[in-house]
């Protein structure tokens, strides 16, 4: 990883976690700054204001999940690919479980920046979860009549919520036990 890369990343995990902890509102560029180990002045550099940074965070941090949703997904019959996309979306929240808290905490606003935001969820990392629905209803696996838009947000919703109540309240369930109860639901709910 260059050097600039490097930099920007722990500018990205301080901003995480700061957001996170704290909201946009409340975070400063000098907080960032001090959390990254680096001189303000390298935030607007690479960057050119908070809200730039914040902009550039949330497209990083969802185009990563979606990927890791999307690898999940790929080459699997429907139905193992949700099974796979559902165990996806836990480990990477728990593995990033400040970018999880941001996503709830400040992506659904309903003005500017935060817009954009929950578009992309529902594009990228939303959208994986609706491709592989839809490929389940064309093979017969799930009701016909899914309304497969719906169901894909109240699957990635129900994870994402899910994962933030384990690793808040239930650090020490095994992540395949809170798989599979997910999986339950899923399968008493989304079949036919």
């Amino acid at each position: 990883m260059s050097r600039t890369a490097a930099t920007r990343e722990r500018l990205f995990t301080a901003a995480i976690e700061l957001i996170a902890e704290r909201g946009f509102a409340t975070t400063t560029v000098d907080q960032i700054a001090e959390r990254a180990g680096v001189a303000k002045g390298t935030v607007y550099y690479n960057f050119g204001s908070k809200a730039a940074l914040f902009s550039a965070l949330l497209e990083y941090g969802i185009e990563r999940f979606a990927q890791t949703l999307r690898e999940a997904a790929d080459g699997r019959e429907p139905m193992a690919a949700l099974e796979a996309v559902v165990g996806a979306e836990l480990r990477f929240i728990g593995e990033h479980e400040s970018f999880a808290r941001l996503l709830i905490a400040e992506a659904w606003r309903s003005r500017g920046d935060w817009q954009y935001a929950a578009q992309l969820i529902r594009e990228r990392a939303i959208g994986v979860i609706g491709d592989v629905l839809r490929a389940a209803v064309a093979g017969g696996r799930l009701r016909p009549d899914l309304d497969v838009d719906m169901a894909a947000s109240a699957v990635f919703g129900m994870v994402l919520t899910v994962a933030l109540d384990w690793r808040t309240l239930q650090p020490d369930r095994d992540v395949t036990e809170v798989h599979a109860t997910l999986m339950d639901l899923l399968r008493g709910r989304l079949v036919t």
